[in-house]
């Protein structure tokens, strides 16, 4: 699919073919696409939980306002980050760059990160958007629909998947193929009013 036709076509779809199923590789060739993303310094804080098992698929609709996507959907992408990458792996992620490049760029990200909880959340938030929007294109690209989503109780499925201390969850991605068309767009701001010129 040209790219403006998945940008213009990718749709919240809310109802998905349980019957559709995705291989493996195909989940994974969606997945490494997703990874193409960009990420605040390359830290690539982003983790993202594939969840294929039918049980946890429904534990999770359950604390998920029982919205059916979440087990009709081929796939389930919890869309989290880990809040410490900064500290962790800024030389892996810089390794082989030249060294004063690896010297400089870990320690700015010490400067940029270090005592900054606010910055940390808000950059790995912003990551995760960037990623989630990656793997939403991607599946539209091969003909998909998506669905992403926050409305689930985090806290529950943060405990349903065992999410590590340092991380926290952005959203959830469904993926799949639709069974109904999405609701005409309506509501649309105008161009002239969202896009500002140099400033506001």
């Amino acid at each position: 699919m040209i790219l403006e036709d998945a940008i213009r076509s990718r749709r919240a779809i809310k109802n998905f073919d349980p019957a559709f199923t995705l291989s493996r590789a195909q989940k994974d060739e969606l997945l490494q696409l997703a990874l193409f993303a960009p990420s605040a310094f390359n830290l690539q804080h982003v983790r993202l939980v594939e969840v294929s098992d039918p049980a946890l698929r429904q534990q999770l609709r359950e604390v998920s306002w029982g919205q059916a996507q979440v087990t009709e959907a081929s796939m389930l992408v919890v869309v989290c980050a880990q809040l410490d990458s900064w500290e962790h792996n800024a030389s892996r992620v810089w390794a082989e760059a030249p060294a004063e490049v690896q010297a400089f760029m870990t320690g700015a990200i010490d400067a940029y990160y270090r005592d900054k909880p606010q910055v940390q959340r808000d950059e790995i938030m912003r990551s995760c958007g960037l990623m989630a929007q990656t793997l939403m294109l991607a599946a539209r690209g091969q003909g998909l629909d998506s669905c992403p989503m926050d409305g689930f109780d985090f806290d529950a499925v943060a405990k349903l998947i065992n999410l590590p201390a340092n991380h926290v969850i952005a959203l959830m991605v469904a993926v799949g193929q639709k069974t109904a068309e999405a609701h005409p767009r309506i509501g649309k701001l105008p161009l002239d009013e969202v896009v500002i010129r140099d400033r506001f």
